[in-house]
């Protein structure tokens, strides 16, 4: 029983100890954007000793390089439409392969497994050379049309869809129902986690994305929050600590925010999950 406790305590202990260590950096960013450009310059203490909004204020009236309204508005529609546009696209071929006698059904399972195993990174030069060709650089076509479909969404949905019990779907069809209607009436209340597990890595895979925004975007009013707040290193804020940081904030806030929201919804659809 002893050695037991010594144990949890061990446990405990080092799961703080890696606990503070991956929280220290967001707190020193949090901190750091409240500090003047001459305290966050020679200083190196957590706390500020003048705290001061200046940071926040300088990046939301122009001051400073960052367009954080613009940024935030980019960031907003393409991580919105990408979103839809994967759930949306992933949940029709999910279930066309699961349910309708497509030809070649096979092959295309075989082809979103093989998928799987290729880096994006193989992609990425090949689908740069495809919209430059078509004149989509620099537009918001490169950023939205790539995310519109995503095999792993279309394995997980497919896998889901396996094991449930076509005789609700058959009872639907009896009663009158649609094909439309018993795909989102009757199918999508129960494959709700997945989706929204999906929706949620996609988002964030939007959100954060940097390396393909930074070969497709050339123009500062097209720049996403996350290119927008990296490439501010090489303005006018890499001399100030306080408003590099500041921008870091309010990039982050927002998924953060997402997460917390997604995570309350995952859970939700978890317990209350099935055909009602």
């Amino acid at each position: 029983m002893r050695a037991k406790k010594i144990k949890t305590i061990i446990l405990v202990a080092v799961a703080s100890i890696l606990a503070v260590m991956f929280i220290m950096p967001l707190v020193w960013m949090i901190f750091t954007s409240f500090k003047t450009l001459g305290e966050s310059m020679s200083s190196s203490a957590l706390l500020p000793k003048n705290w001061t909004l200046i940071n926040y204020i300088n990046i939301f009236n122009g001051t400073s390089d960052a367009k954080m309204i613009l940024w935030s508005l980019n960031t907003a529609l393409v991580t919105a439409l990408g979103t839809t546009l994967v759930i949306f696209v992933d949940v029709l071929a999910a279930y066309a392969l699961a349910r309708l006698n497509v030809a070649g059904k096979k092959l295309f399972l075989g082809i979103v497994v093989i998928a799987l195993t290729i880096p994006g990174i193989v992609t990425l030069f090949p689908a740069f050379y495809l919209f430059r060709n078509f004149g989509l650089i620099d537009t918001y076509a490169p950023l939205i049309l790539p995310y519109s479909a995503g095999t792993l969404g279309v394995f997980l949905i497919y896998n889901f869809l396996r094991s449930f019990p076509r005789e609700l779907e058959e009872a639907a069809y009896i009663d009158g129902a649609s094909q439309w209607q018993v795909l989102f009436k009757v199918i999508f209340p129960t494959i709700r986690p997945v989706v929204t597990t999906l929706g949620v890595i996609t988002f964030l895979a939007i959100y954060n994305d940097y390396l393909w925004p930074s070969l497709v975007i050339n123009s500062n009013e097209m720049k996403t929050l996350t290119l927008g707040v990296a490439t501010l290193i090489q303005g006018s804020n890499f001399v100030n600590p306080g408003a590099m940081m500041a921008s870091t904030v309010i990039a982050t806030v927002p998924a953060l925010l997402i997460f917390i929201w997604a995570n309350k919804y995952f859970v939700k659809g978890v317990t209350n999950s099935g055909i009602k």
